[in-house]
């Protein structure tokens, strides 16, 4: 089998025999790109032989997995661990024995969940190597491009998981756009882990909402007040982003609410004022 793996956005494809899908459709999508020097994909296997991922605990009960040298997008995916089983929050394309090792050590992965179809990768590959579910908004069926009988399509505005927590359909980036959010981060003050459906940025005292973030394209008013409206009735405090530093440690609900009407304002005929 080749399972061909994009290498700009670190999808996963089926099996397409000795010679890679023809394009990408996740990079042809606007919200995504095709490098200049075009198409190019690789394997697990070879990804395997030039790149291993890393492990860093940013609290009690959830530690990042990230790969090293970055590659694709560059998101690192993010373990919740609970006395019911663990969740996989987001994924990234490598997977490898030491990584599973590493995984069944600290629990192992009772359920993923994903946000968008960015982080999708090589979700098969950790659904299989840990017998879990994966749990995809059905707004984003479409793009899923290694079709699996362990994809769980989930319809609505809601979800609950194991441990108290909940996946929450915000839309905006994707139709199926989604955050989770878990109560018992942040030493029980609660936080979102929100992939890049709201991103943080490098200040961290906003956050931002985009239909395309490397093409600059922004979403409509109505779709980021959704955004900010699906969230609202949640506790939290702390938000983790896609990124290994894109954290906002403390004051998160406020700074969702706080950029949510920065950026409906900026849309207005009058503008932001200047500086």
């Amino acid at each position: 089998m080749s399972n061909f793996i994009c290498v700009t956005c670190g999808m996963q494809y089926d099996d397409t025999g000795d010679s890679p899908p023809p394009r990408c459709s996740i990079c042809d999508d606007e919200r995504q790109y095709v490098p200049l020097d075009g198409q190019r994909w690789t394997t697990l296997e070879q990804l395997q032989a030039t790149h291993h991922n890393e492990f860093r605990r940013h609290e009690d009960n959830l530690v990042g997995i990230g790969t090293a040298p970055a590659f694709a997008i560059g998101q690192r995916a993010l373990l919740i661990t609970t006395p019911d089983g663990n969740v996989l929050w987001d994924c990234i394309s490598l997977l490898d024995e030491f990584t599973k090792r590493t995984v069944r050590a600290l629990g192992g992965v009772s359920a993923i969940a994903i946000s968008h179809p960015h982080y999708y990768s090589s979700l098969v590959e950790w659904s299989e190597a840990f017998e879990a579910p994966v749990y995809l908004h059905s707004g984003d069926r479409e793009w899923v491009m290694r079709p699996s009988s362990s994809i769980v399509h989930w319809d609505g505005e809601q979800l609950d998981l194991l441990g108290g927590m909940r996946l929450v359909r915000g839309g905006g980036h994707f139709e199926g756009g989604t955050v989770l959010h878990v109560p018992f981060l942040a030493d029980g003050r609660g936080a979102l882990l929100t992939g890049d459906i709201i991103q943080v940025i490098p200040d961290r005292n906003f956050v931002a909402f985009m239909y395309s973030y490397p093409n600059l394209i922004p979403l409509p008013a109505e779709k980021v007040t959704r955004v900010a409206a699906a969230t609202a009735p949640l506790e939290f405090d702390r938000i983790y982003g896609a990124w290994w530093d894109r954290v906002i440690p403390t004051g998160a609900k406020a700074t969702v609410a706080r950029s949510a009407e920065r950026y409906v304002a900026a849309l207005q005929p009058e503008g932001l004022p200047t500086r």
